[in-house]
C-alpha cells in the first residue's frame, strides 16, 4: 500500500489534530473550537485498493515511534517477524482480547465487541472477551483493547508479532508524557510488545468513531492487510488520532508467490 512512515516521537500534533491525520487526510483547524464533536469522515473505512492518495485523496500515516533506539528497533523487528507468520493454520489460534471495563465513559466499545470465538472467516484467530478486573492468563495476544485510562502494570502476557493494542482514552496519543504518569499512551503499549497502537492527543469526548472499531480492525487485520491499512479502516473520524507502529506489520498476509527460474 502506498503511506507514509515517519520515523521520530515529536512533533505527533498539529495545534489539537494529530500529525498522522494532518498528513494523511488533511489539516482540520476549525475542530480546535469544538474538540469533543463529530469530525470530517474517513473516506479509508470504504477503500480497499493499494494507492489511495491518486484515488480518494488520502495518504495513510503512521509514526515508528518508541522511548528509546533499542526499543524502536525491537519494534521493526517484531514487525518484520510478523509478515506471513499466521497465513498457515497454527495449533494455536491467535487470540483477539477485549477487555469490558467498570468505567462505564471509557467503556462504550464494550457493544461493538464481536462475540466470543473463532472469527469467522479468519483461520487461526479468536476473540476472548474479557473484564479488565479478572484479566485470565495472556497469551498469543495479537489484538488488545480497553478502556481503562491505565492499564495496571507489567503489561506482562505473550505478545506475537504484529500485535496490534489501544484503550480508549482521551490522552493516550500525547507522546511526550513520561512513562507513568496520568493516562497511559500508546508508548506504553509498543514498551510492552504490542507492534501497533493508536490514541488521541487532544480530547474527542468518547465519541465511538474517534477509536478503533473492534470488528472493523480485527477483520481488516485478518484478511491480509497490513497493520497501517487495518488501523485506518477502523477509525472513522481520525483527525485527533496518532497512529503509532511499525506500519507494514501483516501477519496473515500470504507469501508472495515465488517464480520459478527459466
Amino acid at each position: 500500500v502506498n503511506g507514509l512512515a515517519l520515523a521520530w516521537v515529536q512533533p505527533y500534533a498539529v495545534d489539537c489534530n494529530s500529525l498522522t491525520s494532518a498528513l494523511g487526510m488533511g489539516l482540520q483547524p476549525e475542530l480546535c473550537a469544538r474538540k469533543c464533536e463529530a469530525t470530517r469522515p474517513s473516506p479509508y473505512g470504504s477503500y480497499f485498493g493499494a494507492r489511495p492518495w491518486p484515488v480518494i485523496g488520502l495518504r495513510p500515516t503512521m509514526q515508528i515511534a518508541a522511548r528509546s533506539v533499542p526499543a524502536a528497533l525491537a519494534l521493526i523487528e517484531r514487525g518484520i517477524a510478523a509478515d506471513h507468520s499466521l497465513a498457515a493454520a497454527a495449533p494455536m489460534p491467535a487470540l483477539a482480547f477485549l477487555a469490558a471495563t467498570p468505567d462505564a465513559a471509557r467503556n462504550v466499545r464494550e457493544r461493538l465487541f464481536p462475540p466470543a470465538g473463532p472469527v469467522p472467516g479468519a483461520e487461526g484467530l479468536a476473540v476472548v472477551r474479557v473484564r479488565s478486573d479478572a484479566l485470565p492468563a495472556m497469551r498469543r495476544i495479537l489484538v488488545y483493547q480497553t478502556g481503562l485510562a491505565r492499564v495496571p502494570a507489567p503489561l506482562g502476557g505473550e505478545w506475537l508479532p504484529g500485535a496490534l493494542a489501544d484503550h480508549l482514552t482521551s490522552f493516550g496519543g500525547q507522546l511526550d508524557r513520561p512513562a507513568g504518569e496520568g493516562q497511559m499512551t500508546v508508548l506504553d503499549w509498543i514498551d510492552a510488545g504490542a507492534t501497533a497502537s493508536y490514541g488521541t492527543v487532544s480530547e474527542p469526548c468518547n465519541h465511538v468513531q474517534k477509536f478503533p472499531h473492534p470488528q472493523l480492525l480485527i477483520h481488516a487485520y485478518a484478511q491480509g492487510v497490513s497493520a497501517l491499512e487495518a488501523y485506518w479502516r477502523s477509525v472513522a473520524w481520525p483527525a485527533q488520532g496518532v497512529f503509532v507502529g511499525e506500519p507494514l506489520a501483516a501477519p496473515f498476509a500470504a507469501p508472495a508467490a515465488s517464480s520459478a527460474a527459466p
